[in-house]
């Protein structure tokens, strides 16, 4: 009666986490997917803790307040521009779950074999499933042990260093040792030999052993990847993070853990495919961390890069007809979207045709730029994807660039040794006039030169985003 009620609720919390999924896909129905899932959770947290094997009531309800209060705080102090290291954060939080899960349920596998059969029938929960494995089953077992640990300590280690990366902690460079793939590669057929070491009885040696290397893995992939590459590694580490709790679901017999972690397995890596092909990216160079790196000698760029007021950029904002506005990570470190949604407000106003472009992979997590817009109330009618403005911008009188540098960067098209070879863009230096909101002189987050703050049609607005928008507020009434 029990299990036939525990499958039913986790039947319905499924639903609810793909309902969940497929609303987060638009912006009018992610706030009501938001709370599918968490109601989904809820519910998989209750059927857990009250059906077959539960125990520890005490000890599971003290953890899941503590989880809990610790979470409230973090969320509540984290700022929308920290969310992309919050994200990777929490990756490396399931890796290391998977990985203790994992050599938790091994130790239990030891334990209970090393019973007689007696003592092996007074057994119940996780035990008393154990207990019923065949030699056959038992082996199953150990392999998904072992990929659930191999997957967990790579999302781990690797979540790590990305969010050391977006923290600026770690410098954002790709960086390899000498030898590059061909020690990953070492790393990995090392693995498989240890996994067939393992399944022939070698022990938790074994198990010890592919962490380390799997630990190696993960941090040698990330920090191999640079620093314009990093939203589509926050997206492949959930992916990661979701196949380890798959794995580990697999190894405890929890079928929603199954189903939760092929759903984020799955959906993180057509995402990170989605980016890959929005950035011009093959999708296995990603997964072996070899991209974000310099070809070769980078193209020189020739003039110089020309100051602009307020005043001037009102002008030309209060003449122009067709505005374009591209949003980037700037802008969201500034807290600008406020006077960007003012600005957009009082120009559409006066009649004139205002949009946001925004770029698969602008800011540091996908979405990014939607959450803050939808943030600021800015219509979700005049936010549009890449390929649905791009063609515009010959046609576009005034393009406002806030905080962003990659993403409109005519290097991607015109330098093939530049990191960003061959990533679509968004094509600015098309349009009549370019202001380029921006603190300073420097490269920003990636490193990479942008040879668009030095075309004949782009000024640069130095100062905080921030602020300048203001100073534009003062002036556009």
């Amino acid at each position: 009666m029990v299990t036939g009620i525990t499958t039913a609720v986790y039947v319905v919390a499924a639903v609810l986490f793909i309902l969940s999924l497929g609303g987060l896909s638009g912006q009018e129905s992610a706030k009501r997917s938001v709370w599918y899932g968490i109601v989904g959770m809820a519910l998989a947290v209750i059927a857990t803790l009250t059906g077959p094997g539960s125990g520890l009531w005490l000890l599971s309800v003290l953890l899941i307040g503590a989880g809990g209060i610790i979470g409230y705080f973090v969320a509540m102090r984290v700022q929308m521009t920290e969310m992309p290291q919050l994200v990777a954060a929490m990756h490396s939080l399931v890796g290391l779950a998977a990985v203790f899960v994992g050599f938790n349920a091994y130790i239990e596998l030891v334990r209970v074999m090393g019973m007689d059969a007696d003592a092996r029938h007074a057994l119940d929960g996780f035990a008393a499933l154990l207990a019923k494995k065949t030699p056959v089953e038992q082996s199953i077992l150990k392999v998904e042990v072992f990929l659930g640990v191999f997957i967990g300590a790579v999302t781990f280690t690797g979540s790590v260093v990305a969010f050391g990366k977006l923290a600026g902690k770690v410098n954002s460079a790709a960086k390899k040792l000498p030898g590059g793939h061909a020690l990953n590669a070492g790393a990995a057929i090392l693995s498989l030999v240890l996994l067939v070491m393992f399944l022939n009885g070698a022990g938790i040696w074994a198990l010890i052993g592919v962490t380390l290397l799997a630990f190696f893995i993960g941090w040698h992939l990330i920090m191999g990847i640079g620093g314009a590459d990093m939203p589509v590694v926050v997206s492949m580490l959930n992916s990661y993070s979701g196949w380890a709790a798959a794995a580990i679901g697999f190894s405890l017999g929890n079928d929603l853990l199954i189903v939760v972690g092929a759903l984020v397995g799955s959906s993180g890596a057509i995402l990170s495919y989605i980016m890959c092909v929005a950035m011009n990216r093959s999708f296995i160079s990603v997964i072996l961390g070899g991209f974000g790196g310099q070809q070769g000698p980078a193209m020189e760029i020739e003039g110089e890069q020309v100051a602009i007021e307020a005043d001037a950029v009102a002008d030309a904002l209060l003449e122009a007809k067709e505005i374009i506005i591209v949003p980037g990570y700037g802008m969201a470190v500034a807290q600008a979207q406020q006077a960007v949604s003012e600005l957009t407000k009082r120009l559409r106003a006066m009649g004139k045709n205002v949009r946001f472009a925004i770029h698969p992979v602008a800011g540091r997590l996908p979405g990014h730029m939607n959450v803050l817009l939808a943030e600021a109330k800015v219509p979700y009618d005049i936010v549009m994807e890449m390929d649905e403005i791009n063609e515009d911008f010959p046609e576009t009188d005034v393009v406002i660039v806030i905080g962003s540098n990659d993403i409109v960067n005519p290097a991607a098209q015109e330098d093939p040794n530049s990191p960003i070879a061959g990533m679509p863009v968004l094509e600015v230096w098309k349009a009549k006039q370019v202001f380029v909101s921006k603190r300073g002189q420097g490269t920003g987050y990636s490193g990479i030169e942008n040879p668009l703050f030095y075309k004949e049609n782009t000024r640069m607005f130095y100062g905080d985003a921030k602020d300048s928008l203001n100073k534009l507020l003062e002036r556009i009434k």
